[in-house]
C-alpha cells in the first residue's frame, strides 16, 4: 500500500466540515484575552490556559520587548552549543528556587521538557510507570525510552500499587503524573503517591504544567500545595499557560539535571528557547510572587463559575481546580455545543473520544483571573440555555 493511502483516504475531517462543526485550529485576529476576535467578531474566551492572564500583562510584554532589542529574535543554536545565554542560567536559577530544588534546565516546549526528560532518564531494564491520563507528551516520553512502559487507573493509588508491586524492587522506577490533570480538572493524589514510592524504591516525576499560577503558594505548584516539595523527585513545567510563554523546563538534584543536560536529546538537538519567551518567563515569575492576588482572583471566579454549571446540572466529574469539564456524552452532541456556544458569543473546548472514553465526551471550561464576573455570568446564561436546547441539562 502506497504511505500516502491513509491521507487520501481520511474523510472525517471534511466531513465535519462540510456540516459547519469543525472546531479545530479557528484563526484568532487578536491578544490571548479574556475576549478575542474571531472572523471579525468579538468572542469570550473560555478554552484559554493563560490562568492568569499574564499573556497581556504590560510588564510581560515590555520585558519580551527589551529582551529582543538587547538580545535579537533567537539564539541561533542549541543550549549546548552556541545558544546559551545569561537570562537562560538566571531564569534556571529563579525556577530551581520557585520550586525548592537545587537545579533546574530550560527546555525549548514543555513537550520537549517531558521527552527529554523521560527518555534521558529510563533505560534499558527500567520502568517507567504513568497514569492513564497523563499528558501526550509523557506519554510519547515513555515511548522514546528504552525502558518498560507499565499504566495505571486514573489516580487510583491501588491500582498504582499493584503496578510497583509486580515490578521487582531493584529495578529502576519512574512514577510520571500530571499535578492537575488537564481534562478532568482534579489534582494528583501525592501524599499516597509519595508513599508509594518510597515502598517500592520508585522515583516520582511531576508534570505541573496547568498547576503553577493555580495551586501552591504564590502558584507553586502541586508540590508546595501538599507541603511535600523534597518527597517528589522531579518537578516538570510548562511557560505556555499561567507564565504567559513558550517553553518549558525540568528542576531536580543538580545531579540529576546536570546528567539532563547532557543527555536530553530535545536540548541537545534543538534550537533554545527564545531571549523574548526567557524574558517573558522572568516578568511572569515577577508578577506571580508579589501579586498573589491574582491567584485569590482566579479561585474567586473558578468558584462561581464552578457553582453556576453544577446549580443547573451539569455533570463536571472530579474537577477542583479552574479547569471544568462539562461531561456531555457523545461526540456528535459536543461539537453542536461547541458550535451553538460559539454562536452565541463562547469560545470553549471539545474534546472528543477516544481523548476521553467513549460517552464522556465534554465541554472543556477553563478559567482565567483576569475573567470579570460580569463575563462569567454571560457564559453561565448562555451555558444554560444551550444545555437547555440540546437537552444537556
Amino acid at each position: 500500500m502506497d504511505l500516502f493511502e491513509k491521507c487520501y483516504n481520511f474523510r472525517e475531517a471534511e466531513e465535519i466540515r462540510k456540516i459547519g462543526l469543525y472546531p479545530y485550529f479557528q484563526p484568532i485576529s487578536s491578544e490571548q484575552d479574556t475576549e478575542v476576535i474571531i472572523n471579525g467578531k468579538r468572542i469570550l474566551m473560555l478554552g484559554s490556559n493563560s490562568y492568569l492572564g499574564l499573556t497581556v500583562h504590560p510588564k510581560v510584554k515590555e520585558a519580551a520587548i527589551k529582551a529582543i532589542e538587547k538580545y535579537g529574535t533567537g539564539c541561533a543554536g542549541s543550549r549546548f552549543l552556541n545558544g546559551t545565554l545569561d537570562i537562560h542560567e538566571e531564569l534556571e536559577e529563579r525556577l530551581a528556587a520557585f520550586v525548592n530544588k537545587e537545579d533546574a534546565l530550560l527546555f525549548s516546549t514543555g513537550f520537549q521538557a517531558n521527552l527529554g526528560a523521560i527518555a534521558g532518564l529510563v533505560g534499558k531494564g527500567e520502568y517507567v510507570i504513568l497514569d492513564k491520563s497523563d499528558h501526550a507528551s509523557i506519554v510519547d516520553g515513555s515511548r522514546l525510552s528504552f525502558g518498560t512502559v507499565k499504566r495505571f487507573l486514573h489516580n487510583d493509588m491501588e491500582s498504582l500499587e499493584k503496578v510497583l508491586a509486580s515490578i521487582e524492587f531493584e529495578a529502576g522506577k519512574l512514577i510520571v503524573v500530571d499535578g492537575v490533570y488537564s481534562m478532568d480538572g482534579d489534582i494528583a493524589n501525592l501524599p499516597e503517591m509519595v508513599k508509594l514510592k518510597k515502598k517500592y524504591n520508585a522515583r516520582l516525576m511531576v508534570d505541573d504544567a496547568h498547576a503553577f499560577g493555580v495551586i501552591g503558594k504564590n502558584g507553586r505548584g502541586t508540590a508546595n500545595h501538599f507541603g511535600l516539595e523534597d518527597e517528589v523527585d522531579i518537578i516538570m513545567g510548562t511557560f505556555s499557560k499561567s507564565f504567559a510563554s513558550l517553553g518549558g523546563f525540568i528542576a531536580s538534584d543538580k545531579e540529576v539535571i546536570d546528567y539532563l543536560r547532557h543527555f536530553a536529546r530535545s536540548v541537545i538537538f534543538s534550537a533554545s528557547i527564545t531571549p523574548a519567551s526567557t524574558a517573558a518567563v522572568l516578568a511572569a515569575l515577577d508578577i506571580m510572587e508579589n501579586e498573589p492576588e491574582l491567584i485569590d482572583k482566579l479561585w474567586a471566579n473558578t468558584e462561581r463559575m464552578r457553582k453556576g454549571v453544577v446549580e443547573m446540572g451539569y455533570d463536571i466529574g472530579t474537577s477542583c481546580t479552574p479547569i471544568i469539564p462539562l461531561i456531555v456524552g457523545d461526540n456528535e452532541t459536543v461539537l453542536k455545543m461547541r458550535r451553538m456556544l460559539f454562536d452565541e458569543g463562547l469560545f470553549v473546548n471539545p474534546v472528543l473520544s477516544p481523548a476521553v472514553p467513549p460517552n464522556r465526551a465534554l465541554i472543556r471550561l477553563s478559567l482565567m483571573a483576569t475573567h470579570t464576573f460580569e463575563q462569567i455570568d454571560f457564559a453561565l446564561d448562555k451555558l444554560y440555555k444551550v444545555g437547555k436546547a440540546l437537552k444537556v441539562i
